[in-house]
């Protein structure tokens, strides 16, 4: 059964690192800044904060975490939205 999570990447803090990316390329890609990009994600106003609704089942949300996990500035947030928890 899938569920809904919400995606916050604080991207200003970001350092580079591409193991989100190399974790979850589902997800997330590389810019020509040597950044992190959230794909299919909202950006504010200069792309500092980055968020994306998505939908996913147990595999996928592991897949998701994991990539959180793996980032070592830990600037990549998950949160249920359903339950409001804070997975990550």
């Amino acid at each position: 059964m899938k569920r809904k999570y919400l995606i916050e990447y604080d991207r200003a803090n970001c350092i580079g690192a591409a193991a989100c990316a190399a974790v979850a390329p589902e997800f997330w890609s590389m810019d020509e800044d040597n950044k992190a990009t959230l794909d299919g994600a909202t950006k504010n106003s200069d792309n500092s904060m980055q968020t994306r609704e998505v939908e996913l089942d147990g595999s996928e949300l592991n897949n998701l975490l994991e990539s959180a996990k793996t980032c070592p500035v830990n600037v990549i947030h998950v949160i249920d939205k359903e339950t409001g928890e804070k997975l990550i």
